[in-house]
């Protein structure tokens, strides 16, 4: 049996509000000016997948449910993060941690599960 010490799960704590600050920082410099677009549309993607309560693969599967919350969002964060501008990110890292603490906006994650539901239903209707 593998037991994780207090440092390791102090160093997975960090870790992950690293990435939700990243998350937040990425969403930020997408609408910054001095983001290339293609590095705008891609932090755009990535943010509201990770925003999202909508996966692409289910919670509810055993283990590969949790696969891209722990590996497809951060490998993204990742690669947006080293896109940008480094003046930029960090601007905007300092922004998102500023904001750690406030309220959620339940209007944002409303307008997210509508674009996820317009996107399946246009899918859905591609496919046929």
């Amino acid at each position: 049996m593998i037991t994780m010490t207090k440092g390791r799960i102090s160093k997975a704590r960090q870790w992950a509000k690293s990435i939700k600050r990243d998350v937040h920082a990425v969403w930020l410099a997408a609408r910054d000016p001095r983001t290339p677009w293609f590095v705008k549309v891609l932090a755009l993607v990535v943010a509201a997948y990770a925003v999202s309560p909508v996966d692409l693969i289910p919670d509810f599967i055993p283990v590969l449910g949790y696969v891209d919350d722990i590996i497809i969002v951060p490998l993204g964060i990742m690669l947006v993060v080293r896109l940008i501008p480094p003046e930029v990110m960090n601007e905007h890292r300092e922004t998102a941690a500023k904001a750690t603490g406030q309220p959620v906006s339940r209007m944002a994650a409303g307008v997210f599960i509508a674009i996820w539901i317009v996107c399946a239903i246009l899918l859905v209707r591609l496919l046929h």
